[in-house]
């Protein structure tokens, strides 16, 4: 089952929004190469959403403390946190973005 976000023209390049999908937040993001991804919204270091954080390129960084996550992958690329975020899967159709609540990579 996959749910209507929005239109992709409402997420810019390099940058995030945060929904919430049945009580899930989660970042959906435009890469710096335009490709949407949309991974777990709360930083597993410190409990702050990273759709407010920083993209480049394929990450995601927590504007908090630092922490870069794999848009790919969920994985921390730098410290402080070491723990994945779920990522999920995302689909773009007739200039919409759609997303599968069920984690395709669970932290």
């Amino acid at each position: 089952m996959t749910i209507k976000i929005c239109a992709e023209s409402d997420i810019e390049l390099g940058s995030a929004v945060r929904v919430v999908i049945d009580g899930t937040p989660i970042a959906v993001v435009r890469d710096s190469a335009g490709a949407v991804h949309a991974i777990g919204d709360t930083c597993t270091h410190g409990d702050i959403s990273l759709a407010e954080g920083f993209v480049e390129d394929d990450t995601l960084e927590c504007w908090a403390h630092g922490s870069k996550f794999s848009l790919i992958t969920g994985k921390p690329i730098t410290l402080p946190a070491y723990e994945a975020v779920p990522v999920f899967a995302v689909s773009i159709v007739d200039g919409d973005v759609f997303i599968d609540p069920t984690p395709v990579v669970a932290s």
